[in-house]
């Protein structure tokens, strides 16, 4: 790749307006525009001129449109635009668009516009028999450059809340379609506020053909530098922030290689059985379809996982204060090294606080664990529809709190992602489901 083309691949991947689109488009993007240079007071294009033209996004400099109306002799709307506001011709109205300092753009044919309208945040291309589940789950509505709808979609993992590797994995898609596509999240700190809510929505549109509740994820630009950003994203539900955090990306550099945990020595994915559900944690219902096809409002199960103790264990049995399993994402995922970060966010919350519970669990005691707070970092590239081993322990639980860490490892034993979590953990004596439900709802 020459300089011009890597200083567009720069230019562009900072385009508030691109970020939200896939890396893929970004790139083809890239390969299309024309780089085109004006001095101070040169027409871009004039009223009169050929329309169409394609879609201009300034480089360096500020052009101006002015709009002049007739029927007053001195009123008008000036429009200045500056480096990474982007405008097509017909959004100008016809209006001259003149350089007002030394002018660099690119021009996106307008045989091209359709990059600009991605079917999703993460593919060009929407294709319901390829799309891998989790893909469905993590894809946003972009409602403006730092805005972003999500929804929990009939299927997806859940219990009586929002699953928080739901909220965890929707804000970092949020976050990730903030920056620049070649700065990669490394890491990030979350706060679980208050339970997500999955029932309301669905009673006040019943009989509409809605079966998903909206959630709106704000995403704050904290800090941008050549190598780092950071950013806060807010998600919301009838007007309350129910979740945060904190997100740190930074773009890949050379530098020091070590790694000292190694990884466990354990059967392979393909010798063990596979786990269709959860004793504790994420549950579904006893009449889900797990092998369903995907729709635009529903997903099955969208993830595989093979355990690696097999022995079943019920919530009232007693066991260590750790679990070990490989999991992968159904189904194949874009090349898109931010997309399977996010998965790896949302993987990272199966069965993870409830291990602190293990050896407290008996018979007569129903124990309940509300996560608080959840930490990871990302140390490699990795894909997440292929095997990763999850291994888990719950170091020390006390004050009616358990702490829990993790750590994936891919098949070649290269440690790509660590994660710590805390919860608020109790044991409940009477174990009828309806006290238990109320309790078990109270912090």
């Amino acid at each position: 790749m020459d300089s011009e083309a890597e200083a567009v691949i720069e230019f562009l991947g900072d385009v508030p307006a691109l970020q939200r689109l896939p890396s893929s488009s970004i790139r083809k993007i890239a390969q299309h525009v024309i780089v085109k240079h004006h001095n101070s007071g040169d027409y871009v294009f004039k009223e009169e001129g050929e329309s169409g033209g394609g879609t201009y996004f300034i480089w360096e400099g500020v052009v101006e449109v002015s709009s002049q109306f007739p029927e007053s002799n001195h009123d008008s709307q000036v429009f200045e635009w500056k480096k990474f506001d982007y405008f097509t011709q017909s959004e100008c109205g016809g209006q001259d668009v003149i350089a007002l300092t030394k002018l660099t753009y690119l021009m996106l044919p307008y045989k091209y516009s359709d990059l600009m309208n991605p079917k999703s945040i993460w593919s060009a291309d929407m294709n319901l028999e390829t799309w891998a589940p989790v893909e469905h789950i993590l894809s946003l509505d972009p409602l403006d450059v730092n805005t972003f709808r999500g929804v929990t979609l009939k299927g997806a993992p859940k219990s009586a809340k929002v699953y928080g590797g739901q909220f965890m994995g929707q804000a970092l898609a949020a976050a990730s379609k903030t920056v620049h596509f070649l700065k990669i999240l490394h890491s990030f700190h979350a706060h679980f506020l208050l339970p997500g809510d999955v029932n309301e929505f669905l009673k006040y549109n019943a009989g509409k053909g809605r079966n998903e509740i909206p959630i709106i994820y704000e995403v704050d630009r904290v800090h941008d530098v050549h190598n780092l950003a950071t950013r806060r994203v807010n998600a919301v539900q009838k007007e309350r922030i129910v979740f945060f955090l904190i997100a740190s990306f930074h773009r890949g550099e050379e530098g020091f290689d070590h790694q000292e945990p190694t990884m466990p020595s354990v059967p392979d994915p393909e010798e063990l059985l596979p786990k269709n559900g959860l004793e504790e944690g994420v549950k579904l219902s006893r009449h889900h379809l797990r092998s369903q096809v995907s729709t635009p409002t529903f997903v099955p199960w969208p993830t595989e996982i093979r355990p690696l103790d097999p022995n079943i264990y019920t919530r009232h049995t007693t066991r260590p204060a750790s679990v070990s399993y490989w999991l992968r994402a159904k189904g194949r995922l874009p090349d898109d090294q931010a997309l399977h970060r996010c998965v790896g966010a949302y993987y990272s919350d199966l069965l993870f606080i409830q291990i602190s519970l293990n050896p407290h669990r008996r018979e007569g005691m129903l124990p309940s664990s509300i996560s608080l707070d959840h930490s990871m970092w990302f140390h490699r590239d990795f894909r997440a529809d292929e095997w990763l081993l999850y291994v888990i322990d719950s170091p020390t639980a006390y004050n009616a709190r358990g702490f829990s860490r993790g750590q994936m490892f891919n098949r070649k034993g290269e440690l790509v992602l660590s994660a710590m979590q805390v919860g608020v953990v109790r044991k409940i004596i009477n174990t009828q489901s309806s006290i238990s439900a109320t309790a078990a709802s109270k912090l």
